[in-house]
C-alpha cells in the first residue's frame, strides 16, 4: 500500500504587495491552520516516510509545521520546484519517482494542481482543495509508478470543517 497526502499550503498574506509571489509568508489565519492541521494528522497516528513541498515560502512554512508534529527534522523535507506552478503530470513525475521504501509521502503544493490532482482520484467532483486541505490517496500497489493508475481518494479535510 502506497500513500500520498496532498496538502495545499495554509492562507497566504498578500500585506507586502512588494513580495515576490514566492516569497509571500502565511497570514495569521494560516498560521493558525497549518499546526491545527498537522496536529490532526498526528492525532490519526499517520508515520511519513517523506515529506516534499515546493520551494514557495507559503507551502515550505506550512510542510515545517507538519514536520514537527511527524517528529520529522526540518532539514528532511524535500524542496521540489517544479511544484511551485506544476501541472498534475509533473507532479506525478515525483511520485513515479520515489523511493521504493516510502510507503507514506506528504506533498506540499498549490491550486490549481492540487485541485486538479484530488479530481483523478475521486469519485466525485471537488471544486476546490481549500488552503491547507488534505487529500488523501492510498493505492494498492507495491510500486510508485503503478500509483497514478491505481489510487483512490479515502480522505479530505480542510481547516473549515473544524473553524
Amino acid at each position: 500500500m502506497k500513500t500520498v497526502y496532498f496538502i495545499r499550503h495554509a492562507k497566504s498574506s498578500w500585506e507586502d504587495p512588494g513580495l515576490m509571489d514566492i516569497e509571500r509568508p502565511l497570514n495569521d489565519r494560516g498560521l493558525r491552520d497549518a499546526p491545527f492541521m498537522a496536529k490532526l494528522i498526528k492525532g490519526k497516528n499517520v508515520v511519513a516516510d517523506k515529506l516534499v513541498s515546493s520551494p514557495a515560502n507559503r507551502a515550505f512554512t506550512t510542510s515545517t509545521y507538519f514536520a514537527k508534529e511527524l517528529n520529522i527534522p526540518e532539514q528532511a523535507i524535500v524542496i521540489r520546484k517544479e511544484i511551485y506552478h506544476a501541472y498534475p503530470e509533473q507532479v506525478f513525475n515525483i511520485i513515479e519517482n520515489l523511493d521504493p521504501s516510502d510507503n507514506v509521502v506528504f506533498i506540499f503544493g498549490h491550486n490549481p494542481c492540487f485541485t486538479s490532482l484530488a479530481n483523478v482520484f475521486s469519485d466525485e467532483y471537488i471544486p476546490n482543495v481549500p488552503t491547507c486541505g488534505i487529500v488523501t490517496v492510498e493505492g494498492d500497489v507495491d510500486n510508485w509508478k503503478d500509483f497514478k493508475a491505481n489510487g483512490k481518494l479515502k480522505e479530505f479535510y480542510f481547516p473549515k470543517q473544524y473553524f
